[in-house]
């Protein structure tokens, strides 16, 4: 091969293998320096060609990933280019609905929202990525949020709004088990106008009551915020919205119910406002000791003996009736009520109830009209046991300096 014949070839070779790279690379032309157009080259001299510089590659970083299930609606789904821009972006409902609003970045790399996302939905993504050299990309897929089979949420007594009883505790029930009690504890922001401190008690992954060491004081606002939208409960449970409640007390009302003395007697911010006589529960049937709640008032009840156990024969059965002035102490039936007709003469002197305090006529109106749900029973030498806490709201029975253990 003669020289100018290798001169040849070796041009020829050169221009090929620029135009494999742009095949390859298939990312944009730019001029490079090189002859300036209209310039004149030796005839011998290979033909111009117009390099290419190649674009960086557009790394994207998208969540929720595309087919994603059970996204948390709370944590804003974003997109993320490196060595690119992301405009057009579009994520909306894929049944229909508004799109979600949403911002770019000043130097356009980032897409972020500005709405909270809605539970049990399919969401469409579509946007287009620019790289730096100008090509558009257009991509889109889907991803769908927390289902209702792991949604989560709360409730709180007292409910918003109302007005309670000075022992009435805060009793919050979770629809799922929390896992990490503590971390839930410091989601939960309580305000009392009282400056009461307050302390939690567990008594179930679902279950928590908050109390004061003492009753709240007359008069006191009590604030419970929960912000537990998007909060992880555990075992993927996420919780689906906040909650608050904010209830206000009543007086210190307190009737204390001596077994000794066969006496009540209902003070109201420390004050002795009224005194009764009382039967309590017979030796077969105790009434129990200790504080205890009024959970409900009923003006007229239906009490019936098999709510405690009894059938017809057995040792203490009644049947069943209708009784005046009923306030529940505990869930499976000791109440404050006005004593049945034929025990009015065994008031003041002998117990002859199945648990309940008896009241004559006029002091059981008092009583069902001057206390509220919330106020305080405490009943003293009987010999029985305390109310057990979740036998209605016996928290008060359990010593302060133990009531916050988990």
């Amino acid at each position: 091969m003669t020289e100018v014949a290798k001169r040849k070839t070796g041009k020829i070779l050169a221009i090929a293998g620029i135009c494999a790279a742009i095949v390859v690379g298939g990312i944009g032309v730019a001029t490079v320096p090189g002859l300036l157009p209209g310039s004149t080259q030796d005839a011998g001299s290979a033909p111009s060609a117009t390099p290419t510089v190649e674009a960086k590659p557009v790394e994207l970083g998208i969540t929720p990933l595309d087919g994603a299930v059970e996204w948390n609606p709370v944590v804003g789904p974003q997109i993320k280019a490196v060595n690119g821009k992301v405009k057009d972006v579009v994520l909306a409902p894929v049944d229909g609905g508004t799109p979600v609003q949403g911002k770019i970045s000043p130097d356009g790399s980032t897409w972020t929202t500005l709405d909270v996302l809605k539970f049990k939905t399919q969401y469409s993504y579509s946007f287009t990525v620019v790289d730096t050299a100008g090509k558009e990309t257009k991509k889109s897929q889907t991803f769908t949020t927390v289902s209702a089979a792991y949604e989560a949420d709360a409730s709180i007594y007292p409910r918003n709004g109302t007005t309670a009883g000075s022992g009435q505790p805060i009793e919050i029930n979770f629809s799922e088990p929390i896992v990490d009690k503590a971390a839930m504890e410091k989601r939960v922001a309580i305000t009392v106008s009282s400056g009461q401190p307050v302390a939690w008690h567990w008594y179930s992954d679902k279950k928590v009551r908050i109390r004061p060491e003492a009753f709240w004081a007359s008069g006191t606002t009590v604030t419970v915020d929960m912000k537990l939208l998007g909060v992880d409960f555990g075992n993927k449970m996420i919780g689906n919205g906040d909650v608050v409640s904010t209830f206000t007390t009543g007086p210190q009302r307190v009737a204390v119910v001596d077994d000794t003395t066969k006496t009540m007697n209902v003070y109201s911010d420390g004050q002795l406002v009224h005194t009764a006589p009382v039967s309590l529960g017979g030796e077969d049937w105790l009434s129990p000791t200790g504080y205890a709640v009024i959970l409900e008032q009923e003006r007229k009840s239906n009490f019936n003996a098999g709510s405690i156990g009894l059938k017809p024969g057995d040792k203490g059965y009644y049947a069943p009736m209708v009784v005046d002035y009923a306030n529940r102490l505990t869930w499976s039936g000791v109440y404050v009520h006005q004593a049945l007709e034929s025990a009015w003469g065994a008031i003041g002197r002998v117990n002859v109830s199945h648990g309940c305090v008896g009241l004559l006529p006029d002091d059981a109106a008092w009583f069902f009209n001057n206390m509220k749900t919330g106020d305080v029973v405490q009943i003293l030498n009987t010999g029985a046991p305390a109310v057990e806490p979740l036998e209605g709201f016996g928290d008060w029975n359990i010593p302060w300096a133990s009531y916050a253990q988990r």
